[in-house]
């Protein structure tokens, strides 16, 4: 009976969704002014798997595509673009989604992100699938560095 249970257990910890491998820390999504059709989205994307994977974008009711996008500056000139292949997340590592460099884009806004708000968003990754994530909207000032520091 014991060899059964420990065969059930081990069955069972094998069809634990490659999901449960990939978190999001602190997520949040930057508060958008009224009419805006794009909004921003950061946190910390950890993969605790032992293969590597991509964040290639996902979805939420609030806006009609998630996108995953970085952001260059080049002789005083901002660059947005999207992520072509998705974004790789390192087996074991993290990578960071922060203004300045790769975000989440949420296009097609349906309505404002308002701070304090609540927002759902499924990211899709190449291995381990939907994610399910909740972002808090925060502050259109929340996680911007000092310009200064350093200098």
């Amino acid at each position: 009976m014991k060899s059964q249970f420990i065969f059930a257990a081990a069955a069972l910890g094998a069809a634990v969704p490659a999901a449960a491998q990939v978190s999001v820390d602190s997520p949040w999504l930057r508060e958008t002014p009224p009419g805006a059709k794009a909004g921003a989205g950061y946190g910390l994307v950890i993969n605790g798997g032992k293969a590597a994977d991509r964040l290639l974008g996902g979805s939420t009711p609030v806006a009609a595509r998630v996108e995953v996008h970085s952001m260059t500056m080049a002789n005083g000139i901002m660059r947005m673009r999207p992520v072509a292949g998705g974004l790789a997340v390192p087996a074991g590592g993290s990578v960071a989604l922060k203004p300045g460099g790769y975000h989440l884009m949420l296009t097609g806004l349906k309505q404002p992100l308002r701070r304090g708000a609540i927002v759902p968003v499924t990211l899709s990754f190449a291995n381990a699938g939907a994610v399910r994530v909740t972002f808090r909207v925060e502050g259109i000032e929340h996680g911007q560095e000092d310009p200064h520091a350093g200098h």
